[in-house]
């Protein structure tokens, strides 16, 4: 029975157990299906609000790689009503547990076996944001580091010339409107760099990422530049 909006569309979903290390997040852990997960949304109400904002960097990320609608509900709805007894919580929620569920059950232990992209599309943004809760001795959080990994990929996606620069813009609006951070500078990106290079999707020395096309149209993004990385981490750092 999950007690946090982050765990109920993220963590009491899929099936993963795990705990945070020095070297990094997710990389000792261990697959335990539940019988069942009970989502009380009446739990939320004594929730802090930023821990509440925080657990929509996962929902607005699961509009950005699988369903849009969850962006037009953010887009729409007056940040404030998202309550734990209102409609769009519930909803956002719903849809958010949905896109996870579909995922896993194409891709329980993230083999990628079927020979699409599989479970490692629910990283997305993820591999900055590790880098972030590291470096940061998990100060910030996972959520609030979600967001700001997603502005991240999606810079990078347009710097590798696959993202439209309007998409890119629209992580920012709709990643800002619920509260959340867009931007981020309180580490070196040489920090991050070396950070991410421990992340569970790198292969050796070589760095992947979960990236968009456009909107639900995921992809890997394997060995970027050096120059791209740093000016994606540019872009976010002078963004305000």
């Amino acid at each position: 029975m999950p007690t946090t909006l982050l765990g109920m569309v993220d963590a009491a979903v899929g099936g993963k157990t795990g705990i945070n290390t020095g070297a990094g997040k997710n990389l000792v852990g261990a697959f335990h299906e539940p019988a069942g997960v009970l989502c009380d949304l009446s739990l939320l109400a004594s929730l802090p609000r930023e821990e509440l904002v925080a657990g929509l960097g996962e929902v607005v990320k699961c509009g950005f790689i699988a369903d849009p609608a969850i962006l037009d509900l953010v887009e729409r709805t007056d940040p404030a009503a998202l309550t734990a007894d209102s409609a769009e919580l519930r909803e956002l929620v719903e849809r958010a547990i949905r896109v996870k569920i579909d995922v896993v059950v194409g891709d329980l232990k993230e083999t990628g076996a079927s020979g699409g992209i599989g479970r490692e599309v629910l990283n997305y943004g993820h591999t900055l944001a590790h880098a972030i809760e590291r470096t940061s001795d998990y100060t910030v959080r996972h959520g609030e580091a979600v967001a700001i990994g997603c502005v991240y990929a999606a810079e990078l996606a347009a710097r590798a010339g696959s993202l439209d620069p309007a998409v890119v813009a629209r992580h920012r609006s709709a990643l800002s409107r619920v509260g959340l951070p867009t931007s981020y500078d309180a580490a070196s990106f040489d920090d991050l760099h070396a950070a991410m290079k421990v992340d569970k999707k790198a292969r050796g020395s070589q760095l992947r990422f979960v990236v968009l096309d456009d909107l639900a149209s995921p992809r890997i993004l394997a060995g970027p530049g050096e120059d791209d990385l740093r000016a994606a981490y540019e872009a976010i750092t002078s963004a305000g």
